[in-house]
């Protein structure tokens, strides 16, 4: 009986592949996780409500992912696709690249742009599918995957090396307590000011990266039209 507690899992996996709405399936596995638990509709509700008072971050994350499943259902995905169609010069990896330097100069403030959930998957990745549209006429499925591992690296790897420049933040304060633990005492303005010439060549190497990709993969799906509509 111990196993039906792992049902929340079992329809995450189900949902992801079958390739439903997200944040359905999300609420839905908490909810049927914190049913078959044994908390009750009571139990989660006061949980919830507990973390949600507690964790600012959490907060915000479910705040931002109502508020992106909103917008979603009233048309931001074809929005933001027709939007980038009328860029002719867009591309998916000149839009991952321009993504990554917006997140890591607010990311060097701590400020998010919602992540995956919140940005990437609502509006980058319709955008993307815009402007391969624009150019190709049609996307090819391959080529979309693809765009979706570099707009989720791109994520990362900004958000990793910009966010512990911010003086205070979670990832400076770990460093420094890291450091610490070994003997080594340091100032969290010392560490980010290390960190900025790190910060700024780790960008430039993942932009580069995903437009040389993003180009490469366009010979790949599209032939030679890729290099006369570029």
């Amino acid at each position: 009986m111990e196993l039906i507690k792992l049902l929340g899992v079992l329809i995450v996996i189900v949902g992801f592949a079958l390739k439903l709405d997200s944040i359905l399936i999300i609420f839905l596995a908490l909810i049927t996780t914190g049913i078959v638990g044994g908390l009750g509709v009571g139990g989660l509700l006061e949980t919830i409500g507990t973390n949600f008072v507690a964790n600012r971050s959490m907060a915000i994350f479910i705040m931002i992912l109502l508020v992106t499943g909103t917008l979603e259902r009233n048309g931001l995905r074809e929005a933001a696709a027709n939007l980038i169609r009328k860029v002719k010069s867009a591309t998916a990896g000149k839009l991952v690249a321009v993504y990554g330097i917006l997140n890591a100069l607010f990311g060097a403030f701590n400020v998010s742009f919602g992540g995956v959930a919140g940005f990437i998957r609502p509006v980058l990745l319709p955008m993307e599918e815009g402007a391969i549209t624009n150019k190709f006429g049609k996307a090819n499925e391959d080529h979309v995957d693809e765009a979706k591992g570099l707009s989720v690296a791109m994520q990362n790897f900004t958000w990793f090396f910009f966010q512990v420049l911010f003086v205070g933040g979670a990832g400076g304060i770990l460093v420094q307590t890291t450091l610490a633990g070994l003997g080594y005492e340091v100032e969290l303005i010392d560490l980010a000011a290390v960190e900025i010439p790190v910060a700024v060549v780790a960008l430039a190497v993942s932009c580069i990266f995903v437009i040389v990709k993003d180009n490469r993969l366009m010979k790949k799906y599209y032939g030679k039209s890729a290099d006369t509509k570029k």
